[in-house]
């Protein structure tokens, strides 16, 4: 059966589109179960039938005209129960429906099988022979495994809307959605321009080098010539952006600069590697370490670094560059989106960014806020060999794109264009000083702070500090672990940047799915393994270096915080603060003048939110990784495609954990904060306050509107809210609850899609 399998699977991945796919599949189960018809039924959403799309063995000018209602004969039954059925006589059975266009009946044994996805029927795969037998059990399993196969494709293929179900038209379908990344404010409607990466690493076939020196000169001519390509690119988009969004190409040019890429890459042709196979090794492993990581802003540094490595084999290679005429009103749109495909394009006639990886996270995510540009990442269904030239809305307020937009979705698109300027417009008016709401109750605003600036002078007065400062990137922008004195002066930079407002640095936050280029761990599962607290208290030499050169960042400034990742126990958290004391006295005993830092916990796991009484006896603050928090509690992997719709954090199980975690805080007379994604969604801002948080930690971009919105509301009201949504039995009530109190407010234009009026 494997084997069957196996050269169906390849045979239907090579087909050219899904008729063929189908057809495939019933020519082959026909001959592999030696029965005299296999066909294949899928649902038309319009007409709630079920149609016959492909077949072996009944007539097949019925295709696609043959149809039977929902509940209606054998195949409705097998789709109504989502059950199997297996009948040695089908004519007799009560729910048998006679299809003279098929020439069915002369059949009598029937098996059909549901092809389901995510709990949704979305087919029915039928054999019929004209023998009364019942199928075997392994027959069953057969049909079974194929339809499960089968149902992906299937799924895939309404998604993308190729499956076009309707036969009454030739027209193609309008309105097709595609769901991505929200947060990329704005709405705009373009035309689709679809870009190629200039070069494809796993294209390249292993080769070796008889002359490395040649080899070596070649790799590093290819090298310097993405760097000036780099410089011009990056000087082109200076006219537009702030300095502080320009120093990312100074990242990049960083990465080409590093040991770690073309060291090894050298090092490789030297051991007999051609220029193209050595490029393509390196920076796929170092790639693959990237996308391994939890943290969404690490994991985007693969993205930038795959960029990097296409562009140089593109030089090795010796392609010429891409010539491409872009209308004026453009919609940029690849696989992977780059800060560089931006700045090859004229500012002026760029309106959208859709791309089908990435998160809100990536640097052109990042870039697309400060241009003002809407923007979707993560369309992971967006058929890129269909669209190019078609118009196309992109909702960076959803996460949505909308191909083929028909006069109505306009004109509906453009009241919401409408109030997207209008919400821009109130935000740019939004007054200089810290939060409060509506009836003067302070709320701290924090910011989770980048590795370069993204804070606006007048976002300044918003904050009280930095909530999140992540220390891998000191790590990660390295070859080998950074040096004391290395670590000193980056960690300055920050503290002294936000002086004297306090900076919460997080201690070193890799393991599991986070590893080093040089320090990588391999695990079954990485979630539940060495990672954080865990790694450094394994290994003190590197908890101990950190520590000392944050405190001795923080001489003169004393807005140091120390936040410890991944506490699970009240014994990590006290073999901590040994660490940290040690240090404090060693740098005493060199004379260096220094302050005992504050040391928090980060409540991200379970166990932390049982124990949070005890563990707040002994930290200073608690700050919630409502992230992580979400993900054990729920048992969902949000990296997992599967189960990633499931990933809620407005669900009720997770709130009554932040509330219990908030109490023990507050009972205490510790601070608490929530450094999340949910710190930055406007409809969860009022919800967190009134569930007893104190600081909330978001992106630069996040910050008018938490502000706006609390602005709206009183304590009184946030803490209605709040009992309204533990009392709640599901996240959609809890947002439910959110959408109605925010839309009285005027607030309706942050309300999530289908909870609008």
């Amino acid at each position: 059966m494997l084997d069957i399998l196996r050269r169906l699977v390849q045979a239907v991945t090579e087909a050219e589109n899904l008729d063929d796919a189908l057809n495939i599949i019933v020519t082959r189960i026909k001959a592999t179960m030696q029965t005299g018809v296999c066909s294949i039924y899928l649902l038309d959403d319009k007409t709630g039938c079920w149609l016959l799309m492909a077949t072996d063995g009944l007539n097949p000018s019925s295709v696609r005209i043959a149809s039977l209602c929902k509940n209606e004969g054998l195949v409705g039954s097998v789709g109504t129960r989502g059950k199997l059925l297996n009948l040695e006589d089908a004519p007799k059975h009560p729910a048998f429906r006679f299809l003279e266009e098929t020439g069915e009946e002369i059949f009598q044994s029937f098996l059909g099988v549901p092809v389901v996805h995510q709990r949704e029927t979305l087919g029915i795969i039928v054999v019929q022979q004209t023998t009364r037998r019942r199928f075997s059990g392994d027959e069953e399993a057969l049909l079974v495994t194929v339809a499960a196969q089968l149902s992906a494709l299937i799924a895939h293929a309404k998604i993308s809307g190729r499956l076009y179900l309707q036969t009454d038209t030739g027209e193609n379908p309008k309105d097709i959605r595609f769901k991505g990344a929200a947060g990329i404010s704005g709405i705009t409607v373009g035309t689709a321009v679809v870009r190629k990466p200039p070069a494809y690493l796993k294209h390249v076939k292993d080769g070796k080098t008889d002359n490395p020196d040649h080899d070596i000169g070649e790799f590093q001519a290819a090298l310097a010539e993405v760097k000036v390509e780099l410089e011009r690119i990056g000087e082109s988009l200076s006219g537009h952006l702030q300095h502080e969004e320009t120093v990312l190409f100074d990242t990049y040019l960083r990465m080409l600069e590093d040991h770690t890429l073309g060291g090894e890459v050298c090092q490789r042709i030297r051991s007999g590697e051609n220029a193209p196979t050595a490029l393509k090794h390196v920076v796929l492993d170092l790639v693959t370490r990237f996308e391994a990581m939890q943290d969404p802003y690490l994991k985007e540094r693969g993205t930038d670094l795959k960029d990097l490595g296409r562009r140089i084999l593109s030089k090795l290679l010796r392609y010429g560059d891409e010539l491409l005429k872009y209308p004026d009103d453009a919609i940029l749109v690849a696989e992977d989106v780059t800060p560089v495909m931006l700045g090859e394009m004229d500012a002026g006639s760029l309106l959208g960014i859709v791309s089908v990886k990435g998160s809100a996270n990536s640097h052109v995510a990042i870039l697309a806020r400060s241009l003002g540009i809407p923007a979707v990442m993560g369309a992971v269904d967006l058929p890129l060999a269909d669209i190019s030239g078609v118009k196309m809305i992109v909702d960076g307020w959803r996460g949505e794109v909308v191909i083929e937009p028909s006069e109505m979705i306009l004109k509906e698109y453009q009241y919401a264009v409408r109030d997207a300027e209008n919400l821009a417009s109130e935000l740019l008016r939004i007054s200089d000083g810290p939060a409060t709401t509506s009836d003067g109750y302070r709320i701290h605003l924090l910011l989770n702070s980048g590795p370069f600036g993204e804070l606006l002078e007048r976002q300044r007065s918003w904050i009280d500090g930095v909530g999140l400062y992540r220390t891998e990137f000191a790590f990660l922008s390295r070859s080998r672990f950074p040096t004391e004195d290395e670590q000193e002066i980056e960690y300055r930079e920050e503290l002294a940047t936000y002086s004297p407002m306090p900076v919460v640095m997080r201690t070193l936050d890799i393991g599991g799915d986070k590893g080093l280029p040089y320090f990588s761990i391999d695990e079954e599962n990485p979630f539940l393994g060495w990672r954080g607290i865990r790694v450094t208290l394994d290994h003190p030499e590197i908890f101990l270096t950190q520590t000392r050169a944050m405190l001795k960042a923080s001489v003169g400034l004393n807005n140091l915080r120390v936040l410890l990742p991944m506490i699970s126990t009240l014994e990590e958290l006290r073999a901590s603060k040994l660490l940290v004391d040690r240090v404090v006295h060693e740098l005493l005993s060199e004379g260096f003048v220094i302050k005992p830092p504050q040391v928090g916990v980060m409540i991200e796991v379970p166990s932390a939110v049982y124990m949070a009484d005890e563990l707040a006896l002994e930290a200073d603050f608690f700050s919630v990784g409502s992230n992580d928090l979400t993900q054990y509690i729920l048992a969902i992997d949000r990296t997992n495609a599967r189960v990633s719709d499931m990933f809620d954090s407005f669900h009720p199980a997770v709130l009554r954990a932040l509330r219990q975690v908030c109490d023990s805080g507050r009972a205490r007379d510790i601070p608490v904060a929530l450094c999340g994604e949910m710190a930055g969604d406007p409809m969860a801002s009022a919800l967190l306050i009134g569930l007893g948080f104190d600081e909330l930690s978001m992106s630069a971009a996040s910050l008018a509107q938490v502000k706006r919105t609390l602005g709206e509301f009183s304590l009184p009201e946030c803490r209605e809210l709040a009992t309204k949504a533990i009392q709640s039995t599901s996240g959609h009530e809890v947002i439910q609850v959110m959408a109605d109190a925010m839309m009285i407010r005027g607030l309706s234009l942050l309300v999530p899609p289908g909870l609008r009026e």
